[in-house]
């Protein structure tokens, strides 16, 4: 019997083998991420949340283009948006010209919040891919670009 990890040994097809790596990559880089955002009191969603109206000040997004930018589909970003303004982290406003639209802004303490994490979450990254070389990771990005483009 070989020494090699049970999984690492695939006779399916190599797309189903690199879907497979795809998702475990992902789920663990993530899992990294949620423990820690957790101890600063915010999920993964609401962090990219606030990581995307940072990047829309001064003038906001409307609720729409904020799910449009996010990195995972949240089916009811409505109730993520009222437990972000509850907590104090956005506000909302209903555009005078378009009663349609409601306009989501960051707040100070948003912006504290995500202040405190961005030093954490380099470092993480840093450790994350600290096994990897500048030119394999720029590989990689491209790679993963490739990727989306041909499922967009």
């Amino acid at each position: 019997m070989s020494s090699r990890r049970k999984d690492s040994y695939f006779t399916g097809p190599l797309e189903d083998h690199v879907f497979v790596a795809l998702i475990k990559a992902a789920d663990s880089l993530g899992l990294q991420a949620e423990q820690l955002l957790k101890a600063s009191g915010l999920s993964g969603t609401q962090y990219n949340v606030l990581r995307i109206l940072r990047g829309a000040e001064p003038h906001g997004l409307a609720c729409r283009e904020v799910g449009d930018r996010m990195i995972s589909h949240d089916p009811d970003i409505t109730r993520l948006f009222d437990r972000m303004e509850k907590r104090g982290l956005i506000t909302r406003e209903r555009q005078t010209d378009d009663r349609r639209v409601v306009k989501t802004r960051i707040t100070a303490p948003g912006l504290t919040a995500l202040k405190a994490l961005d030093a954490p979450v380099r470092e993480m990254h840093k450790r994350q891919f600290q096994h990897m070389s500048a030119a394999r990771l720029k590989t990689l990005s491209n790679i993963l670009r490739e990727l989306q483009e041909g499922i967009s």
